[in-house]
């Protein structure tokens, strides 16, 4: 049991942070086969061994798949690796990438890529000391570590960070987009209830005083019948006004409807069911109004069932102002789909009243009431004068689309700010800078693009200083064979070193040992050869002088 627990507890700390999932274990797998073919071209273009090949691939696949868990000690082991396994020396520019982004802080990166640059040269040089060419190889190993690791490291690094940097911009916007959202709707609450109180104080007192004077009236013994029934039509009105208003000031105030209570409650329903009991109020106060139902009745959404009753009573109460003594007609058709309110009345009987107080926004408000619900309402005159008031509403409650709240969301927060005195915020001018569009995307490409046009033209003078520098070594270090026959043994000292390059070269470091044996005591220059040699092999002048004179001469070969 503990060996399984200590095999599984491996295995987790195997896979570090990021889970092998099997679309990244397939993934980490095929990146592997593509490196060791890769590799094995290479080890076969350096005449590596079958060992060789096998040892290279096995590294390879162990460092893909340890890079995840091990970003440090894999980029250092390959760097200790490649000297010795030139197939594997492909892995590195996986290795520096996945290092650059995988390395937190800038010291430990700093600290594991210069391990990984000094593993490299100094094993470089321990693997080609036989050649006695430190210069050459340090040169050479600083500039493939340059184009293979470094380059690879400082793109992944820059992405990685640009994305952490994105990322926390964008969680910050949404953060300040939700703020925003609720010192928005703070504002509204208490403006909704600023106005419920308004109404509540202003509206309740007059209409409680309309209930009681009317109610004291209705007793009076001095009236008729008709007055008494009159007087009482007004005074259920002003109740049912009160439980309205009660209803509207809980709605703004606390977003849910006030309750009544029961022995207040009315019998007839705010809904289309009440559409009768107001139509009954209205023949009692001598209107001719005259409702008709087709089609088969259905349940209607709340929200729905509301705005009927709303449309009806807006159209009676538009029809008692303008059109005085006309005959109305109110008309439930259930259609299909849907449900038609339509109140027609026709023209006035008589004079009006005289001046008619109206806000004017009755009907926008029903205009409005109706659009929330996914419904219509159409007002106009009708033919043979009078008015027309039709509103379409369906069965189901369909809420104004998502794109209209946000569009009203938008020019509320627009006019807030312009009341402030600040400029709108262009939050699509926001997104775009945040990469959510495409040409923030052409920025940080162009961004990236230009980090690895320095890193190349760092490389390019680097190259550019090692050719000048190989250049200038060739004069130091190279005669032809006619210069070499013209030398004698026995010849000064002197006047042969007159004739000969100065030799002080890292192309001739240690070629004077590689040859034959020196003579004792002696000092020797070794000089290559200006003729074409061998693909594998350098032709080397060496002279060796003793007591100011030239006491010996030899050409020989020697590997590259």
């Amino acid at each position: 049991m503990d060996v399984t627990a200590k095999t599984r507890a491996g295995w987790d700390w195997l896979k570090g942070p990021e889970p092998w999932s099997p679309r990244i274990l397939a993934a980490d797998l095929a990146l592997a086969a593509v490196v060791v073919l890769l590799g094995l071209g290479v080890e076969e273009l350096d005449h590596g061994s079958t060992a060789r090949m096998a040892a290279s691939a096995v590294a390879v696949v162990a460092l893909v798949l340890l890079r995840r868990r091990l970003p440090v000690a894999t980029l250092v082991a390959a760097g200790a690796v490649t000297p010795f396994l030139p197939g594997a020396l492909l892995i590195t520019i996986v290795l520096g990438w996945s290092a650059g982004r995988r390395i937190v802080g800038v010291g430990r990166a700093l600290a594991a890529f210069t391990a990984a640059f000094l593993a490299q040269v100094a094993l470089s040089v321990v693997e080609q000391w036989s050649q006695m060419r430190p210069v050459p190889v340090i040169v050479f190993s600083t500039l493939m570590f340059l184009v293979t690791t470094v380059m690879p490291g400082l793109a992944s690094r820059y992405w990685s960070q640009r994305r952490t940097l994105l990322r926390a911009l964008q969680e910050r916007n949404g953060q300040l987009m939700r703020e925003r959202a609720m010192v928005a709707g703070q504002a509204r609450l208490r403006e909704r209830q600023r106005i419920a109180q308004d109404m509540h104080d202003s509206l309740g007192h007059q209409l409680a005083l309309i209930s009681v004077h009317t109610g004291a009236l209705e007793v009076d013994p001095e009236l008729t019948d008709r007055q008494r029934e009159a007087v009482g039509v007004l005074r259920q009105a002003s109740v049912s006004a009160m439980h309205e208003l009660r209803e509207v000031v809980g709605i703004l105030r606390d977003g849910v409807e006030a309750p009544v209570p029961v022995e207040e409650a009315q019998p007839a329903a705010r809904g289309v069911a009440g559409i009768t009991g107001i139509v009954e109020a209205a023949r009692s106060a001598g209107t001719d109004v005259r409702l008709t139902t087709a089609g088969r009745p259905r349940p209607l959404a709340a929200a729905c069932d509301h705005a009927a009753y709303r449309i009806v009573q807006e159209a009676l109460t538009n029809a008692y102002k303008h059109a005085p003594g006309a005959a109305i007609a109110v008309a439930l058709r259930y259609e299909d789909d849907s449900l038609v309110v339509e109140i027609a009345n026709g023209p006035a009987a008589g004079a009006g009243a005289g001046e008619v107080v109206s806000g004017g926004q009755g009907l926008t408000g029903l205009r409005e009431r109706a659009r929330l619900v996914g419904g219509m309402v159409h007002a106009g005159p009708a033919e043979g004068g009078g008015f027309r008031v039709a509103g379409v509403l369906p069965y189901g409650a369909e809420p104004a689309g998502a794109e209209d709240v946000a569009d009203d969301f938008g020019q509320q927060a627009q006019a807030l700010a312009a009341a402030a005195g600040a400029p709108p915020m262009d939050w699509a001018a926001v997104d775009r800078e945040l990469l959510v569009r495409g040409r923030s995307r052409a920025g940080g490409v162009a961004l990236g693009c230009g980090i690895a046009v320095a890193a190349l033209v760092v490389l390019v003078i680097v190259v550019g200083a090692g050719v000048a520098m190989l250049v200038g070594s060739v004069g130091k270090a190279m005669i032809s064979r006619e210069e070499y026959d013209r030398v004698r043994v026995g010849d000064a000292e002197q006047a042969v070193r007159e004739r000969l390059p100065q030799g002080d070269s890292f192309l001739t470091d240690g070629l004077d040992r590689r040859g034959p044996e020196r003579p004792a005591g002696a000092s020797c220059v070794a000089l290559l050869s200006t003729e074409d040699s061998a693909m594998t092999t350098d032709t080397v002048f060496r002279f060796c002088f003793k007591d100011g004179r030239l006491v010996d001469k030899q050409a020989y070969e020697v590997e590259r």
